[in-house]
């Protein structure tokens, strides 16, 4: 509960099921109720309680989502062959402008969110990212057991944790690494 208002609508909730039922108290008697409930002697030290943790509060929370980087691929055959193939990504989304333009579109597996784009100013080839992973050495496994002809990625211990890396057809890297115990 964050706003003086949610404390007084609990106080009005309650005081009109107890009218309901036959038991008529006084606001102020609710909203001493309620402040009991809290764990707090009184309504004024709740209402003071709310009021400063209101102000400390932001209005509007900043809240980030997982990044979406840009892949640069020169080639949609080896990108949905690698994508959705070897890596078992699922399109979301595609765009093109127009047809015979350079394709845009977002790949995602789980939490992963990928854009992979052959328009020359969005990324750079050879780009590199890690990818904070919980089962890695399972990831690995299964990767390896498809056979794909052009990457059979291994596993690497670090001082932080345990990695797998994949190299796509263009040159990009991504770590897949499940952060040690302590790291």
């Amino acid at each position: 509960m964050r706003t003086f208002r949610d404390a007084k609508a609990m106080a009005k909730a309650m005081r009109d099921a107890l009218a309901a039922r036959g038991h008529d108290i006084q606001h102020s008697e609710a909203l001493e109720i309620v402040a009991r409930q809290f764990g707090l002697d009184s309504w004024n030290i709740l209402s003071a309680k709310i009021g400063a943790d209101a102000l400390r509060a932001p209005a509007e929370p900043v809240r980030f989502e997982p990044p979406a980087p840009i892949f640069r691929i020169f080639d949609e055959e080896k990108a949905r062959g690698f994508y959705e193939g070897f890596l078992d990504c699922r399109v979301d989304w595609e765009h093109r402008f127009a047809p015979d333009t350079p394709l845009y579109m977002q790949v995602s597996r789980g939490a992963l969110r990928l854009h992979l784009s052959e328009h020359a100013g969005d990324a750079s080839p050879g780009g590199n990212m890690v990818v904070y992973t919980k089962g890695v050495e399972a990831l690995q496994k299964g990767l390896v057991a498809k056979n794909y002809r052009y990457n059979r990625p291994g596993l690497e211990r670090q001082e932080w944790g345990l990695e797998c890396q994949v190299i796509d057809p263009f040159g990009n890297r991504i770590r897949f690494l499940e952060v040690a115990d302590g790291a």
